[in-house]
């Protein structure tokens, strides 16, 4: 019998740092052989580009998937590309699937469970990543009605094995464990939770944690409605062991539902993405101060892209949660033009441009 494929999904909402610390495990696997499926919400991969440069010296193939909801019933890209996965299976020991920010978890998690994926390839776990100092700012704490990003953030967390605390080096150990009795109090069937300390998880406790495995002799498991998996049952892992000396919580086994993973998206089309391009060179500090102004006076949530500045060879990466705007460094310019992904719900791209055009004393379109 060939051997199962371990699967582990990564989910978080818009810029909780799943690329980054995927980028963090890549330059420390070792020897282990992965693959990774990167889906984004917008047509544009920013977070592609970022992985493939980290994965560079390393045993690494990443497959870029431009349907922003992995695994729906609209995505004809990620059959195809767990198929081509499959045809290597001798080269791969892992694969990790990142979830755009405004999907869930469980249509990954039920086509793995379907005819065509169940018989090569196994949920090991599902992580759901955190921006810790937003969830400590209350601003996932209302949802429902009105509310959709709060909404999708709990139920990320709700179909989520572990749950990952990011952004923490600024944070103090009261505040640490207010955002666990927070994470505790949305989401208490959570098995684990870690702390990302410099965005960086240990491998050993990230990967191959075989927490989906169905208990001997039972059917595999499934995730699907309980009414559609009688008699099914699961368990942890046995070889609890390798969890000693870490902060775990010994709760009970559950097994996710996926009645409601479709209706965020089919009914919700507030959520929009679009892309920005200039051709001319722009002035580092100026756009940085031009797109924090921009989020702060439009509904945007996220955006990311690479831009080309006055008299460099290099480009600069942009990275944008809310307000929260960072420039860095990237690699050398790959083109002559920037191009900025801008994701948010019901946000005027004409207000946009107009903005930021304004603001920065160059042409976007």
């Amino acid at each position: 019998m060939k051997p199962i494929i371990p699967v582990t999904v990564v989910t978080g909402f818009l810029g909780s740092g799943k690329t980054t610390l995927l980028s963090n495990l890549l330059e420390n696997a070792g020897a282990r052989r992965l693959a990774i499926l990167v889906n984004e919400f917008g047509k544009v991969s920013i977070d592609g580009a970022l992985l493939r440069e980290s994965g560079l010296m390393r045993p690494v193939e990443v497959h870029d998937l431009s349907n922003g909801l992995v695994a729906y019933s609209e995505d004809d890209q990620f059959l195809p590309a767990m198929a081509a996965i499959r045809e290597r299976r001798n080269h791969i020991d892992h694969v990790l699937i990142e979830t755009s920010g405004l999907a869930l978890p469980t249509a990954v998690m039920q086509a793995l469970q379907g005819r065509a994926l169940a018989a090569d390839f196994g949920l090991d776990a599902t992580l759901a990543v955190v921006d810790t100092p937003l969830l400590l700012a209350g601003c996932f704490s209302f949802a429902g009605a009105g509310q959709p990003a709060s909404e999708v953030f709990n139920r990320q967390l709700e179909f989520a094995d572990i749950v990952v605390l990011n952004k923490i080096d600024d944070l103090d150990e009261a505040a640490l464990l207010r955002a666990e009795n927070q994470v505790r109090g949305l989401a208490p069937g959570v098995r684990f939770l870690e702390l990302a300390w410099n965005a960086r998880l240990d491998m050993q406790l990230t990967l191959g944690l075989r927490l989906h495995e169905a208990r001997q002799g039972a059917r595999p498991l499934h995730h699907g409605p309980v009414r559609c998996a009688p008699g099914i049952d699961a368990e942890p892992s046995p070889e609890q062991t390798r969890f000693d000396g870490h902060s775990h919580f010994g709760l009970a086994p559950h097994v996710h539902g996926i009645a409601t993973h479709k209706h965020f998206h089919e009914h919700d089309s507030g959520w929009q993405s679009f892309v920005l391009r200039s051709v001319e060179f722009q002035q580092a500090d100026q756009l940085r101060a031009a797109l924090v102004e921009v989020a702060q006076t439009e509904p945007i949530l996220r955006l990311k892209g690479f831009v080309t500045v006055a008299g460099e060879s290099w480009q600069l990466l942009v990275q944008g949660v809310r307000s929260r705007v960072e420039l860095r460094r990237a690699g050398e310019a790959a083109t002559s033009h920037s191009e900025i992904v801008f994701i948010g719900y019901h946000p005027s791209r004409t207000q946009v441009v107009e903005k930021l055009g304004r603001l920065t004393g160059t042409r976007w379109d």
